[in-house]
């Protein structure tokens, strides 16, 4: 396990810390499915106590991102297929919704936000920077759910979306995929921007099937990663 890079902002807690940086690993897949996660070997990396990884290692647990078996290991769970489908049921309902609404309003700044984050996209991938194009990515989204004003149900996506998100990045590298995201962002925002609410929602299925519709193959490429039972 490789020592966590992490400064701790002494002004927070340090457990609430530790799970961000730790989840951000875990879905980045920095931190693969079946990685240990020592305790020991955490607390002496982030110069913590162990109560504060504890607390972190629990709360993973709660999101089914790490297994703990007391007294013996911890482990990064794999990637869970059915609540992986279950994280994007949520996702697709919340969002029809959300693009039906905005699709019904005229929000010039709305629209220059999500342009931008396009654009960002777009930098991105000529540059090769998965990272910035996945924070991109998510700045597209999080900023429909802000102006619909439902932020909250954003926070609550997010608490379901780890086997989802894992799965998406195992689905990014594929030849073609980044440009069909960014091609329905584009799409997408254009169908919001002239008030056409019914080809937004369709244009948003298109684009939220996609990872999906690959299950069989990424679980063929990664069957050590995945859980499809």
């Amino acid at each position: 396990m490789q020592s966590p890079k992490l400064r701790l902002d002494r002004s927070r807690h340090a457990a609430p810390q530790v799970f961000e940086h730790l989840r951000e690993q875990i879905v980045s897949l920095e931190l693969a499915p079946g990685a240990p996660l020592s305790r020991v070997t955490l607390a002496e990396s982030y110069g913590l106590s162990q109560t504060p990884i504890r607390d972190a290692l629990m709360r993973l647990a709660e999101e089914a991102l790490v297994e703990i078996y007391p007294q013996h290991t911890t482990v990064v769970s794999r990637i869970d297929i059915p609540a992986a489908r279950q994280a994007h049921f949520l996702r697709q309902s919340l969002e029809l919704e959300i693009v039906y609404l905005l699709a019904q309003q005229s929000d010039a700044a709305l629209h220059k936000r999500l342009q931008t984050s396009i654009d960002l996209q777009r930098i991105s991938h000529a540059n090769g920077e998965y990272q910035q194009f996945i924070d991109a990515d998510q700045a597209f989204h999080r900023d429909m759910h802000i102006a619909a004003g439902v932020t909250s149900l954003w926070e609550l996506e997010q608490r379901y979306s780890g086997h989802l998100d894992r799965l998406r990045r195992l689905h990014l590298p594929e030849a073609g995929k980044a440009e069909r995201i960014m091609d329905d962002h584009q799409r997408l925002l254009d169908a919001i921007r002239a008030q056409e609410p019914a080809r937004a929602q369709q244009v948003l299925r298109e684009h939220l099937s996609g990872t999906l519709s690959q299950v069989a193959e990424i679980c063929k490429r990664y069957p050590d990663y995945v859980l499809a039972a």
